[in-house]
């Protein structure tokens, strides 16, 4: 699959490497062109400008910081269609670390944003619940257990985000549409909190998939 990531910072160097171990084809852009060409070069990844990436990618990974998200997508060319028929991933947060109060656009999660920026293209919400870190373990297990991913977001997208959660040797778990992103978002804060609080970059929730019915140990 090729795959074409919009942002170059923890997230891509975390995820990208994981998809490329497993055979995709992967090709960063970032706004800062000088880092994505070091990032891609490090970890074997092909580089190109933003409108590259999203016209690249059959799935395209959307990683950036909330503020990024209007100019990313205006200079990938989302407005024009280079992301209409793709599965977009949205890994981000939309979060004021003042206060741990989340970003909404006029009630809109940011991958509802996302979806109204980018017409056409098949949001889904993925990878948001945990510090770039945990990406970064191959697999991403704890007590001999996989991490469960949540996701959520458009029906046409979810087959494309079951087998990239699942190249990393995690379990996917579908908890609903695109709506559903909204709680996704405020999870996260729970997260981004516990962290600015000391907690080991390695801490995540623990969720157990419908067919086990074994206790979940701490992590």
């Amino acid at each position: 699959m090729r795959i074409g990531i919009l942002g170059a910072g923890r997230m891509t160097e975390a995820l990208a490497p994981q998809w490329i171990r497993a055979g995709h084809e992967v090709l960063i852009g970032g706004r800062t062109p000088g880092k994505a060409k070091e990032l891609a070069e490090r970890i074997g990844a092909r580089v190109g400008t933003l409108r590259e990436a999203a016209e690249f990618g059959e799935v395209v990974l959307l990683a950036v910081l909330h503020e990024g998200l209007e100019p990313t997508l205006a200079e990938a060319g989302a407005a024009e269609g280079t992301l209409a028929g793709k599965t977009v991933i949205d890994c981000g947060n939309a979060v004021l670390l003042d206060g741990y109060t989340q970003v909404t656009w006029d009630g809109r999660s940011m991958a509802e944003e996302l979806a109204r920026l980018a017409p056409g293209s098949r949001v889904v919400k993925a990878f948001n619940l945990s510090h770039a870190d945990v990406w970064a373990l191959t697999p991403p297990a704890f007590d001999g257990r996989p991490l469960t991913v949540p996701f959520a977001g458009a029906e046409e997208g979810k087959a494309d985000a079951r087998r990239l959660i699942a190249d990393l040797g995690a379990e996917p778990l579908d908890v609903g549409d695109l709506s559903q992103t909204r709680h996704l978002e405020a999870m996260a804060i729970i997260v981004i909190r516990l962290l600015f609080a000391g907690a080991h970059p390695h801490s995540v929730f623990t969720y157990l998939s419908p067919d086990r019915g074994d206790a979940p140990a701490p992590a």
